[in-house]
């Protein structure tokens, strides 16, 4: 009996011991970790994060920073992330002289810190993930989120001398091409930095847009960002985000990944695994350089690169190495070369020359006689646009819309190969890696240097501000009802500039609600008079009992910011009153513009059909959450002094989580003769709803009239005026009339419009009022067509 107790307390010891050592979270001076003992990792106080050599398949070992419980052990950070070390012999070493080493298993320094000669006294995992070297009076001389690698961690900052740089491909370490920092213009971007070229994509490089469009401000001083622990995002340019579960509890990291998009990650503590709650790009293809040079990406819900017909990948486990022709591209006869046509594709930038007036056959000809054309792109506007290309990157397909077409010059007998023999390849499917220790280029030093930027009590000053922002704001702007809202609905109200106002205050701005405006299904519509004289449209919501559609609006819309979008400017909640403050477009509604005798003329109509298509695709691609209007009519367009269009009544739209598997409705909304199949259908509603109403508002605006009355056929069958304009409309174009559009478009008009526009927008229309939801087009890539005609 003894002998047994006393080999449990040895075991228990035993047990303890090593539990001490796998979790301690501190490493003294002196002291160093290795790769041959296990036992050997720094583990946060809280068990969230991991430090210690990460292993990755053959013999490869990084010095790294990854996530307990995570299924994967997710890597946050690596100190030697372009040059692993052997798994024998490599440690990383607390020196005397005050500086943490790697060396690997032939003695080579591979990395080390900056803190020679100090009076560093400890290492330490924070519960944040930080990697600290603190003196003995706790102070911090160097931390490892001064050098990010493709993650920002919530309460780490990001600056002017800091980049989220990708990795090289999935499953990898090494650093890719895409990164995330601040441009000479104290922006953050998104860029594509390779070895052959270098692009902006995000913010749109497009020269119709600005980065006010996008909310964002240029006329700053200081490059410095911040990702809290609620999991919203905010930068100096004025740029914010917030994951879609937001709030206190929930581990979450931003990652530029490999793809070039940057996301944010929420983890599934029961089942550790990741769940994507914010990305930045909806639309895979907007990022540069994703496949390579001469690749094509196609526009769709995921990411599939391609090559065009005889073409070869250059790497088929890396398709961001691009496509090889199969002939060497020298000068010589022209008359040795054709054109291969792909339809529905193009090449962004890298025009050589651009030619107008020009016939079809001339810029053909341009493209044969110039050694360093690679391809042209004509389009016929008027007397027609040439583009001759001098190098072929950022393909993309556009299915949709057949007017788009890229002309490759190959040598003659190339040019008859079918565009059906497009080999295509998802991204995700080539993202096998093995990395061995021992090839020189393991031991290649990064390009990438990394600087001491700014002190950890700046970070620490940025924090306090804002939590006293937060706290001031919470005082003053809910007082006596603080117990109704939650500390998180406070923070997006307060972050959102928008305040709450009185009843008796918005009673006094409208006169008693005297002067209305506007009638919707979720109440009326009010003109007031703010104290500061501002002009402001104030919606009195009459069916909205113990606040939850309330909420659902105020939530969303304050946050929400776009020139194409009705602000919203505060709200109002007391007692049985639920009221909402917008601003005031004095320009009436689109129907009354388009129906009547004061009608809009061509050249506003089409400013209105791009306004709208990019105030819908911020709602469903770009905004903070995923919200659907499902009411969009020209009743809900309202016109400034410009004519510039702003979306309005979106704030009861159901929301979504991106990816969430509950996509229905609890009951109908919308207006009949605008709505999708998919309500009578009783199909999981989507976005592609939004397109298909967008539809039938840009066909009233070419046609003029109202589509969605019904007409009677013979005194008995009914059908509806779209219907039957869709109908005569393809049986026009079919027939390859060449006029067609003259009999379609409104003849008040009297024959001035674009004649291309005018084509784009009816072919745009037909393809959104497509019964099969996955024969529309997303509202990005509408946004991006009607761009391209915009000056045509």
């Amino acid at each position: 009996m003894t002998t047994t107790f006393l080999l449990l307390l040895l075991c228990s010891f035993i047990k303890s011991s090593a539990s001490k050592r796998t979790n301690q979270d501190h490493l003294p001076r002196g002291s160093s970790l290795s790769i041959d003992e296990n036992s050997q990792l720094l583990t946060s106080s809280d068990n969230t994060f991991t430090c210690g050599f990460y292993s990755f398949q053959t013999n490869a070992h990084w010095f790294a920073i990854w996530f307990t419980n995570s299924k994967d052990r997710t890597v946050v950070w690596t100190a030697n992330r372009n040059t692993p070390v052997n798994g024998h012999g490599s440690k990383v070493t607390f020196q005397r002289d005050g500086a943490m080493v790697l060396t690997d298993v032939n003695g080579m320094v591979v990395w080390q810190t900056n803190t020679t000669s100090t009076d560093v006294n400890r290492a330490v995992l924070l519960n944040t993930g930080n990697l600290v070297l603190k003196n003995r009076k706790g102070q911090i001389l160097w931390q490892s989120f001064d050098y990010p690698t493709d993650t920002l961690l919530p309460s780490q900052t990001l600056t002017k001398s800091k980049s989220l740089i990708s990795a090289s491909r999935k499953g990898s370490f090494q650093s890719g091409y895409f990164s995330l920092n601040y441009n000479s213009n104290n922006v953050l971007t998104l860029s594509y930095d390779g070895p052959e070229i270098s692009s902006v994509y995000w913010p749109s490089p497009n020269p119709s847009f600005s980065v006010w469009d996008y909310g964002r401000t240029s006329y700053n001083s200081s490059r410095i960002a911040v990702f809290d622990g609620m999991g919203v995002f905010i930068s100096s340019d004025r740029w914010r985000f917030s994951a879609s579960d937001m709030g206190f509890g929930i581990k979450r990291r931003l990652t530029m990944d490999y793809d070039g998009n940057l996301r944010v990650y929420s983890l599934n503590e029961s089942s550790g695994l990741w769940l994507i709650t914010w990305q930045a790009i909806a639309q895979p293809c907007n990022v540069h350089g994703i496949c390579g040079r001469n690749g094509i990406c196609t526009h769709g819900e995921k990411l599939e690169c391609s090559c065009p017909p005889g073409y070869e990948w250059s790497d088929p486990t890396d398709l961001t190495q691009g496509c090889m022709p199969p002939f060497n591209k020298t000068c010589g006869n022209s008359t040795s070369f054709g054109f291969l046509e792909l339809p529905h594709t193009d090449y962004y930038g890298f025009d050589l020359n651009f030619s107008s007036p020009i016939s079809f056959e001339a810029c053909r000809d341009l493209c044969l006689e110039d050694c360093s054309c690679e391809a042209y792109n004509y389009r016929l506007t008027g007397e027609g646009f040439c583009f001759t290309k001098s190098a072929l990157f950022n393909g993309y397909r556009y299915p949709y819309f057949p007017a788009v077409t890229i002309y490759l010059k190959v040598p003659k007998g190339m040019e008859t190969q079918e565009p059906a023999s497009i080999l295509t390849t998802s991204l995700d499917a080539c993202s096998d890696v093995t990395v061995m220790v021992g090839s020189p280029s393991m031991y290649e030093s990064s390009a990438r240097k990394v600087k001491w930027v700014y002190l950890y009590s700046f970070a620490i000053a940025i924090g306090v501000v804002e939590v006293l922002i937060i706290v001031l704001g919470w005082w003053l702007f809910y007082g006596r009802n603080a117990l109704l809202v939650s500390l998180e609905d406070g923070y997006r109200m307060i972050s959102s500039q928008f305040r709450g106002f009185s009843y008796q205050e918005l009673t006094k701005a409208t006169q008693n609600f005297k002067v209305e405006i506007g009638r919707g299904g979720s109440g009326a519509v009010y003109k007031g008079i703010l104290e500061d004289e501002r002009v402001v449209a104030v919606k009195r919501l009459g069916d909205v009992t113990g606040g939850g559609e309330f909420w659902a609006e105020v939530s969303t819309i304050g946050q929400i910011n776009h020139m194409n979008l009705v602000r919203m400017w505060g709200f109002c909640l007391e007692k049985k009153h639920r009221l909402i403050v917008y601003e005031y477009v004095e320009n009436l509604s689109l129907d009354k513009r388009l129906f009547s005798s004061s009608f809009l003329q061509w050249k506003e109509r089409f400013k209105v059909a791009i306004g709208i298509a990019k105030g819908l695709a911020y709602l469903h691609h770009e905004c903070l959450e995923w919200v659907i209007h499902c009411d969009v009519k020209p009743e809900n367009i309202l016109l400034d002094h410009a004519f510039e269009p702003k979306i309005a009544d979106f704030g009861l739209a159901k929301l979504f989580e991106r990816g969430g598997q509950n996509s229905e409705f609890t009951r109908v909304r919308g207006t009949k003769g605008y709505m999708a199949p998919e309500w009578a259908h009783n199909l999981p509603i989507t976005a592609k709803v939004d397109v298909y109403s967008y539809g039938v508002v840009v066909l009233e605006m070419a046609r003029g009239i109202r589509l969605s009355s019904m007409i009677v056929h013979d005194g008995e069958e009914e059908e509806s005026e779209l219907m039957r304009f869709i109908k005569v409309t393809k049986t026009m174009i079919q027939k390859e009339n060449t006029l067609w559009i003259e009999d379609i478009i409104d003849p008040r008009l009297e024959g001035l419009f674009s004649r291309q526009q005018a084509a784009k927008l009816v072919e745009i229309g037909l393809s959104c009022v497509e019964n099969d939801r996955n024969k529309r087009p997303t509202m990005d890539s509408i946004v991006q067509v009607l761009i391209d005609c915009e000056f045509e």
